[in-house]
């Protein structure tokens, strides 16, 4: 790991990654301030170090103006982004985060995806999360692995993967969606597939193109549109394509 022995070189292996696992390390009898500094003593950071890397990320987490507070008198979003933080304080490589929003209300939730992702790009670590949270993983990662029952299914970037459940769509939502209005469009080049779905028209692309041709051609057909949407396919529709292929 990182390129330490994980049998012979566990200290360097510590010394340079961090984690959030199910249980987040914050002893809730200190102030959030103390918790940071008896973690920073412990990676042998310097007294100056300790001081500037403490304000630095508990303001980055909006936590500061609560620094001198019992952390048992916190929230469990605010518990979180204090462990979030005592992960990272040391400056690792590598983060390990294990659910980090997990039982968390959406608010909280929201709150500490946006500092994992504030850090992280500040501070160019790698972080590998664990998560089942499908809409997490599609906002945050670059490069995501299915696993399924231990092995590994599928791993690329979000939109290799979304390959797999289909290509760019088309949403058109309104009334006239006839016979021939769907003949018409399935004959167009650009169009892989046509579906009606809760009384609006799913149309798969062949590629990444321009669609103002295909909601011309509805309309002078008769569809009256209201409303019409670009999107491709989700990491949960991935998923569920990608269990599908296993069984």
């Amino acid at each position: 790991m990182l390129g330490f022995d994980t049998y012979t070189q566990a200290d360097d292996v510590r010394a340079h990654t961090g984690a959030l696992l199910e249980h987040t390390g914050v002893y809730e009898q200190l102030s959030a301030e103390d918790n940071l500094e008896f973690y920073g003593r412990v990676y042998r950071m310097t007294p100056a170090e300790r001081q500037a890397r403490i304000k630095e990320l508990l303001t980055q987490m909006d936590l500061w103006e609560r620094r001198e507070d019992r952390a048992a008198n916190w929230s469990k979003g605010m518990k979180q982004k204090l462990a979030l933080a005592r992960a990272m304080l040391h400056r690792p490589q590598l983060v390990f985060l294990d659910e980090p929003t997990a039982g968390l209300d959406v608010v909280s939730a929201n709150a500490v995806r946006e500092g994992l992702e504030a850090l992280a790009e500040r501070e160019g670590m790698t972080v590998f999360l664990t998560t089942h949270n499908m809409a997490e993983a599609e906002r945050l990662c670059s490069q995501v692995a299915v696993i399924r029952e231990g092995r590994l299914v599928a791993i690329g970037h979000p939109d290799d993967l979304r390959a797999r459940a289909g290509g760019p769509r088309l949403e058109i939502f309104g009334r006239g969606f006839t016979e021939n209005v769907l003949r018409l469009l399935r004959a167009r080049p650009e169009v892989a597939a046509i579906t009606m779905e809760n009384g609006h028209l799913e149309v798969d692309l062949t590629e990444d193109t321009d669609t103002a041709p295909l909601v011309s051609l509805a309309v002078s057909a008769g569809v009256e549109v209201q409303e019409v949407r670009r999107g491709k396919a989700t990491l949960e529709e991935v998923f569920l394509t990608l269990m599908e292929e296993e069984k």
